[in-house]
């Protein structure tokens, strides 16, 4: 356990943010009013807010442990800095960089992305791009703000430039994005916490989902039938836990309801390779989707018995052989480093798979642990698992990804990622995800469909509003009225037009 006190509540996010990108395995408290922990504690931090200034003092445990008032015992470090409160853009980036240099003393180490905690780190340069900055600003920016690292700035650079030119045939003004979720997966991971749920508890209902959500297709076919579609994305949980005649009926709803001559991009997740039939890959073929994902996140079958995937290493290849086999030209394959009990070699290993199969689109994420994914809940049960992410595992993926002939096209980061490093998704020319970029950069509003799905209404002035349905698949289709209304209302009066 890692403690921050404060005198008055300000900047915790940001604190906590930063503590827990050093530390992302403690638990950490912020606030003025901290609660009783029987934890072990690692270390204290005391952060004063004054008139003019901010003072940080860092504790070792063994100098606080049995110590509640801390005033008289000498800090192992101290810093104090002048801000300005009324410039509160500044304030917190001094207060950031005072944090970070105090946590890279106190643990004699740097984070690749510096003090920079945001998950969207391309959309500074972006932003600067198109305000006409040139790449040396950029880059000076970066370093003297967040202290970021050379390599992290310019794959930034390098991934906004690409974006914004994706970008340049969306239609922000009239156009609009739609995301349905089909929240059922064959079995859970260990990592995950997503809205999904197991597929045998709701085997029986997903006709009812079905209906649900064409009420909402409907509703949202309606409201938007003056905008233009840009991409649609089916996505999970998986897809295609559904039958071939429910995944048909389903698209066939969506291509019935909407003009989709203005949409550059249909995605549909297939994702785990134990639920891919040559049925179901028929129905997307014929149905014409263009893009599809295959994700075995790892190539080594003792990995995905540990984190609860129902398949093998084979059954990845097979279904990946078995798209190409069918003519899909556009398919993506996630993977994910930092698994349990992986290293290096494995991770070498599974690249050198995935290149013999040479997929025009690859993701790669870092490890995540989210508080509700299972490995962190029940983290008592897994203690025996170790972790291993580090600088050199992520080059080798992007030196691979290089090999292949992909370049990075877009990038995210989250809270907790094993190593604080990022998920970089990598595209062969003319390959690259559109709604991946939209959804990252939050440039279009993107309407989302199902149980747990998150709406983002974004305004010409980049203002951003959210509309989540419910994430209980049953309360979903009990509600669904209430759903279409909730949306009804959120975008009354709305519209995108300058």
């Amino acid at each position: 356990m890692i403690t921050v006190q404060l005198n008055k509540a300000d900047f915790e996010y940001d604190i906590h943010s930063l503590v827990k990108a050093f530390y992302p395995a403690e638990n950490v408290q912020v606030g003025v009013e901290l609660k009783p922990t029987e934890e072990e504690i690692s270390f204290r931090v005391v952060t004063n807010y004054f008139e003019n200034c901010i003072e940080i003092a860092f504790y070792e445990a063994a100098d606080t442990q049995a110590i509640v008032d801390i005033t008289n015992v000498t800090p192992k470090l101290k810093k104090e800095i002048e801000v300005d409160f009324s410039d509160r853009k500044d304030t917190k980036n001094r207060l950031k960089q005072a944090y970070y240099q105090m946590l890279c003393e106190f643990t004699g180490k740097t984070l690749p992305w510096g003090d920079l905690t945001g998950i969207r780190p391309t959309k500074i340069p972006m932003a600067f791009l198109e305000e006409g900055k040139d790449e040396a600003f950029i880059r000076q920016y970066m370093k003297e703000t967040y202290f970021a690292s050379d390599e992290k700035i310019d794959l930034s650079i390098d991934i906004a430039k690409r974006e914004l030119e994706l970008l340049k045939k969306i239609d922000y003004e009239n156009g609009y994005s739609l995301y349905i979720g089909i929240p059922f997966c064959p079995s859970t991971c260990l990592y995950c916490s997503f809205t999904s749920y197991p597929l045998g508890m709701w085997k029986k209902r997903i006709d009812e989902y079905l209906d649900a959500l064409e009420k909402e297709i409907d509703f949202t076919a309606e409201r938007f039938k003056d905008k233009h579609l840009n991409a649609v994305y089916i996505g999970g949980g998986t897809p295609t836990t559904l039958e071939p005649h429910q995944l048909q009926r389903l698209i066939q709803k969506v291509k019935s309801s909407f003009d989709l001559s203005q949409c550059l991009e249909f995605t549909v997740e297939a994702g785990r390779p134990d639920s891919i039939t040559r049925e179901k890959l028929e129905v997307l073929k014929a149905e014409g989707i263009d893009r599809i994902s295959i994700n075995p996140q790892t190539m080594k079958d003792e990995t995905l018995k540990i984190i609860g995937r129902h398949h093998t290493v084979e059954q990845a290849v097979e279904s990946f052989k078995l798209a190409r086999e069918l003519g899909f030209d556009n398919i993506n394959m996630d993977l994910i480093i930092g698994l349990p009990n992986e290293n290096l070699e494995d991770v070498r290993a599974t690249m050198e798979k995935v290149k013999a199969l040479d997929p025009d689109n690859l993701t790669v994420h870092s490890l995540a642990l989210k508080r509700a994914a299972r490995l962190n809940m029940f983290r008592e049960e897994y203690k025996d698992l170790t972790f291993e992410n580090t600088w050199e595992t992520v080059e080798l993926t992007a030196n691979y990804a290089k090999q292949m002939g992909l370049e990075p096209y877009y990038l995210y980061r989250q809270k907790n990622m094993a190593g604080n490093f990022e998920n970089v998704g990598y595209a062969k020319p003319g390959k690259a995800g559109i709604y991946n970029i939209l959804i990252m950069e939050e440039k279009q509003t993107i309407v989302a469909l199902g149980a747990g799905a998150s709406t983002k209404k974004v305004y010409p002035d980049r203002v951003i509003e959210r509309c989540e349905n419910v994430k209980d698949v049953g309360h979903y289709i009990a509600r669904i009225d209430e759903m279409i209304d909730r949306k009804r209302k959120f975008f009354e009066g709305y519209n995108c037009e300058k």
